[in-house]
């Protein structure tokens, strides 16, 4: 018989390989596949747990109030301040006519330049006239009956001392004689009563100066004593007229800058019609006393004008100038705190944690404060701070806004000490303004707005 030969690949296992290699391959594979399970498992471990701590560390810090820090300023070298003002003529008056009848003619009209007792209007007055010839007839019969009675008083006071006439009769004539000659003296009065009243026909210009106002016109009706009666009844002054060789300005200045106020004090001042000019104004008087309802006092200016073109009742802005000191630190408004415990600030010490302090503060320059006492240049105080700020909180401090809560250029200088320009410099928006204007930064007023 013939053998067959075995096949090919069957010994030793698939492929021909042995057993035992097989299974390790087997084994390696298994462990390979655990170590990258476990690899990844553990990945996603830690990953998570990074990202919870990230998380725990974002919301403490999210539950952390965030604040901007500031410090204080040294305060202005000079003080400015910008009120409104009211601009008044030196002289100015109102005519009314002292004698009733209708307008004849007007020879002055609004805006012409007059002289004292240069004529602007005559008036019509018949009634008055014939008043007055009335009374100039009064007069020369009085001075008759005056003239009969002293010459009959002479002719008793000849006879006296014989058996014709008795004393008593020589008493009676002298005694008329007197009393005639007290009715020429009433007479002669009432007579230049209306006389001075025909001087009332011509309304006159007391002073110098130009005519701001024309009420009245050919024909109108007037009444003694008020002027030109309208269709209602009303009274008003036939003339205005106005001195405006020199301008009084009245300005009412707050209480907090009533020091200012002194003989030397200066003004420049600002009026819309000259947007490019201003008028230099010099002290004249104040009233010494504030006004009950606004506070402020009123002071009054003086303004030269000799080409007239300042005008009565025009507004202007007078712009003062005043000391300051700049060894007292000032503080924006928004900084302080007022609490039941007084006036605070929110100082953060070198572990950020807040503390209140009581402050001391005093005049109020606009939109800063001056700070008498209670912090240092160095401190950080916080600006704007929120009211449920409590002392010991712990904060985190954040930048600030460039131009809006940020030192500005010229308070960084004042704080390292760099000089300042009194004259052309001594503004460079000092801003404390009781009226402030747009576009001027404050001092040192990191919070405020500008």
């Amino acid at each position: 018989m013939t053998e067959r030969p075995a096949a090919h690949g069957t010994v030793g296992g698939q492929d021909g390989q042995p057993p035992h290699r097989s299974r390790s391959r087997f084994r390696l594979i298994t462990t390979i596949v655990v170590i990258g399970a476990v690899g990844l498992a553990a990945w996603g471990i830690i990953e998570r747990k990074a990202h919870y701590v990230h998380l725990a560390r974002q919301t403490t810090e999210a539950a952390m109030p965030h604040v901007q820090v500031i410090s204080p300023a040294p305060g202005p070298a000079r003080r400015t301040l910008d009120l409104p003002a009211n601009i008044s003529a030196w002289y100015l008056a109102p005519i009314y006519a002292q004698v009733s009848g209708y307008v004849k003619m007007w020879y002055k009209d609004i805006g012409a330049q007059v002289h004292a007792g240069d004529v602007l209007a005559e008036i019509d007055t018949p009634g008055l006239d014939a008043q007055y010839a009335a009374a100039k007839a009064n007069l020369d019969v009085a001075v008759a009956r005056y003239k009969l009675a002293r010459i009959t008083a002479k002719r008793w006071k000849a006879l006296e001392g014989t058996q014709a006439v008795s004393q008593q009769e020589v008493d009676v004539q002298a005694a008329n004689a007197e009393a005639e000659q007290a009715q020429v003296e009433a007479a002669r009065h009432e007579m230049e009563r209306f006389q001075a009243l025909e001087g009332f026909k011509r309304i006159i210009a007391p002073f110098d100066g130009v005519v701001t106002a024309r009420m009245a016109d050919v024909g109108d009706y007037v009444n003694a004593g008020r002027g030109d009666v309208g269709s209602r009844g009303n009274a008003t002054e036939l003339f205005s007229v106005a001195d405006t060789h020199a301008m009084r300005v009245f300005v009412s200045v707050p209480q907090d800058y009533s020091d200012i106020i002194a003989p030397d004090l200066k003004a420049t001042l600002s009026l819309p019609q000259f947007p490019s000019r201003t008028f230099k104004a010099r002290y004249l008087a104040t009233a010494s006393a504030f006004n009950p309802d606004t506070r402020t006092v009123t002071t009054e200016l003086m303004v030269d004008n000799p080409t007239g073109e300042l005008w009565p009742n025009s507004f202007a802005i007078a712009h003062f100038e005043a000391a300051g000191d700049p060894n007292i630190l000032i503080l924006p408004q928004g900084a302080i705190i007022f609490r039941a415990e007084g006036t605070e600030v929110a100082v953060v010490d070198s572990t950020n944690h807040v503390h209140l302090v009581p402050v001391k503060v005093g005049t109020l320059l606009g939109k800063t404060l001056q700070i008498l006492s209670g912090v240092k240049p160095t401190d950080r105080i916080i600006n704007n701070p929120s009211a449920g700020l409590l002392d010991g909180d712990e904060v985190r401090i954040v930048k600030g806004t460039p131009g809006y809560n940020m030192l500005s250029e010229h308070a960084a200088k004042a704080k390292t000490g760099a000089a300042r320009d009194e004259h052309s410099g001594a503004a460079d928006n000092d801003d404390v303004r009781a009226m402030p204007e747009g576009g001027n930064a404050p001092v040192a007023d990191p919070g405020g707005h500008s």
